[in-house]
């Protein structure tokens, strides 16, 4: 080849090379499959990597209670960089030292979070979303409900189900029946047990997996059932006979968080991908495309979105917060109690 020659090829070379981005990193984001997938993938994923040159790897395995369970058996090690939580288990991991604290030198979009939101995340959890849990309901079967209470009626009996108290959706369960029949949030919580008793003697059993919980109101098997509410605003755009309601004496919000664990190898891109994920128009992105909240005020989304989520302190105001420091501390003992009372009712 001759010297001119030479000159060309290392000179496309050059260019090729030169207009690629480098990827300097890779990095693991733990979270959930089915749409969160999808939808993550284009208003978060995507737009990250082309702006920091930053291959992310998808790993949808697991739940919360799962993914931190795995972070607490290997010591803050467990193989991803950013993980996707509930605020019940941030707290439990700062307290266990498996998670690693986040602040605003390196994540400067905390500090747009609603300050009650932040705070009950506490300080190894960034909240990237929010939402509440809603009575969901086939509208095709069933007259609008209007209390959590619903759920009793004779017409249901076979026809609703469940969440696995792996699903923090239980627990909630528990404190609003608890609330609803003289107990509290946290303290007195034997009242709620003992309403949901009768509630699992109506149910078909229970499930952890959103996917698999919605699959029973979709073909018609069960009318009713406790639901995130973003999850259920994506089977109403989805054009399924169904609606959901927050019905009247309230609800809990789901306090998502996206945490780092402390043997995480590549944290500074995650610091990256966790305020990038904050920003007001990726937030925006978010909301448009899971149908949740925000923890920050400052989103602009439709009316139609806005009216029925969560995105001012106002809103946050209409909801039920127990002391998730308290919650995620008990957790053990009311898991026991769920398996022991209320279970064996749904035999």
């Amino acid at each position: 080849m001759g010297t001119k020659q030479s000159r060309i090829l290392l000179s496309a070379i050059m260019t090729a090379i030169l207009s690629t981005p480098l990827r300097a990193e890779t990095l693991v984001v733990n979270s959930y499959g089915g749409p969160y997938e999808e939808i993550i993938e284009k208003a978060i994923i995507a737009p990250f990597e082309a702006k920091f040159g930053i291959d992310v790897i998808y790993d949808p395995v697991g739940s919360a209670s799962q993914d931190y369970a795995k972070i607490k058996a290997t010591g803050g090690r467990p193989g991803f960089d950013v993980v996707v939580m509930t605020a019940s288990q941030s707290l439990q991991g700062c307290r266990d030292g498996v998670l690693e604290k986040l602040d605003v030198a390196t994540i400067p979009n905390l500090a747009k979070l609603m300050p009650r939101l932040a705070a009950a995340a506490g300080p190894c959890g960034a909240v990237h979303e929010v939402q509440y849990m809603s009575l969901l309901y086939r509208k095709d079967k069933l007259a609008t409900p209007s209390s959590w209470s619903a759920l009793l009626a004779p017409e249901l009996k076979g026809r609703i189900v469940l969440p696995t108290f792996q699903n923090i959706m239980a627990i909630y369960l528990v404190e609003m029946m608890s609330v609803i029949n003289g107990g509290d949030l946290v303290d007195n919580l034997d009242p709620g047990f003992k309403a949901m008793e009768a509630v699992a003697r109506q149910s078909i059993g229970f499930e952890q997996s959103s996917a698999i919980l919605e699959s029973y109101i979709k073909d018609g098997t069960v009318w009713a059932m406790p639901f995130w509410n973003g999850r259920a605003q994506l089977l109403v755009d989805a054009g399924l006979p169904v609606d959901y309601i927050r019905p009247k004496e309230g609800s809990i919000p789901l306090i998502a968080t996206l945490n780092v664990p402390v043997g995480a190898q590549n944290k500074q891109s995650a610091m990256q991908f966790i305020d990038f994920f904050l920003e007001k128009t990726s937030q925006e992105a978010w909301i448009g495309g899971y149908k949740v909240g925000s923890a920050r005020t400052d989103v602009e989304v439709p009316e139609t979105i806005r009216a029925r989520q969560i995105t001012s302190e106002a809103d946050l105001k209409t909801l039920l917060l127990p002391d998730l420091s308290l919650v995620a501390e008990r957790l053990p003992r009311w898991a026991e109690q769920w398996d022991r009372d209320v279970v064996p009712q749904a035999d």
